[in-house]
């Protein structure tokens, strides 16, 4: 069954999973844009143009590394050869067009993560897969019952193992309550998949070893970890209360909106007793009127 499966998908052809799952996460951060208060079409916008910036910008940033060769053969930029690609400049390109095309469009940072969030699972549930049909981001030589012979050799299926991860963050994402907190499903994500890679990448028979035997990816994910559990505490009830007091007071602008948007500027809660204060009420001098002038 496997090697049917890597048959069928071998590379290039294991593209299509990564593209099956992109579409799939385009569909269900749709789905979810309205809880995050974020514009359907402006978050299609973002995810088409970071794509087209990750395909282009890793062409661009190997052509730059490799100048002397390409400027030999100019029609290589345009090769259909994927390994005239630089990964990590990829996604450089790609951040820095979602941050310029968010900025252009004021989406909130936060709410957008958020709403990318499934997009982001649906993607690591495809890297997956594509790891298991190119054979790449292999196990260590084991004797265990589940492996999987691969490279000529029986060994741990970290790519299965990749798999079960991201489908299971995928699902908590999906299945999760909506948080008043804006960014905590975005780092609910990153620590979920930092935690996972942590675990696997033990059993990993391709890591790259630093300072002596310490493995490279399991020190960024203690990192990244740490660096997503520490902002998700930071993330205070205080930044809801300014959002809550926003939409409390937006309505009420059309009495005072002076004096409301100055104390606003001092204190959110004062400016909520403003706020209300300076709305209209009824009196009895007024609901009088009212009787007198229906009779």
């Amino acid at each position: 069954m496997l090697t049917l499966f890597r048959n069928l998908l071998a590379p290039p052809r294991d593209l299509i999973l990564i593209v099956v799952a992109a579409w799939i996460g385009l569909s269900l951060a749709e789905k979810r844009s309205a809880r995050y208060n974020v514009n359907t079409e402006a978050l299609n916008n973002l995810i088409f143009a970071g794509l087209l910036a990750y395909m282009i910008g890793g062409r661009v940033f190997y052509a730059a590394e490799h100048l002397s060769a390409f400027i030999q053969s100019p029609l290589s930029l345009i090769s259909l050869n994927i390994t005239l690609f630089d990964s990590w400049g990829a996604l450089a390109a790609a951040i820095i067009t979602g941050l310029a095309y968010g900025q252009r469009k004021k989406l909130p940072i936060w709410s957008t993560l958020d709403a990318l969030t499934l997009f982001f699972a649906a993607l690591a549930v495809g890297l997956g897969f594509s790891h298991l049909a190119s054979g790449s981001a292999f196990g260590q030589e084991t004797s265990l019952p589940w492996a999987i012979n691969l490279w000529g050799a029986t060994r741990h299926p970290t790519q299965i193992y990749e798999i079960i991860a991201s489908l299971l963050t995928l699902g908590i994402l999906w299945f999760r309550k909506a948080d008043s907190k804006p960014g905590s499903d975005f780092l609910l994500f990153v620590a979920l998949t930092a935690a996972s890679r942590l675990v696997i990448e033990a059993f990993r028979g391709d890591s790259t070893l630093i300072f002596g035997g310490l493995r490279a990816a399991q020190l960024a994910a203690w990192i990244i970890l740490a660096i997503a559990l520490v902002t998700l505490e930071l993330l205070k009830p205080r930044q809801i209360l300014a959002e809550v007091v926003v939409d409390e007071v937006a309505p009420m602008l059309e009495a005072k909106p002076k004096e409301v948007k100055r104390k606003m500027q001092s204190s959110p809660m004062q400016a909520t007793t403003t706020a209300k204060k300076a709305a209209p009420r009824k009196t009895k001098s007024t609901t009088t009127r009212r009787k007198i002038s229906k009779e």
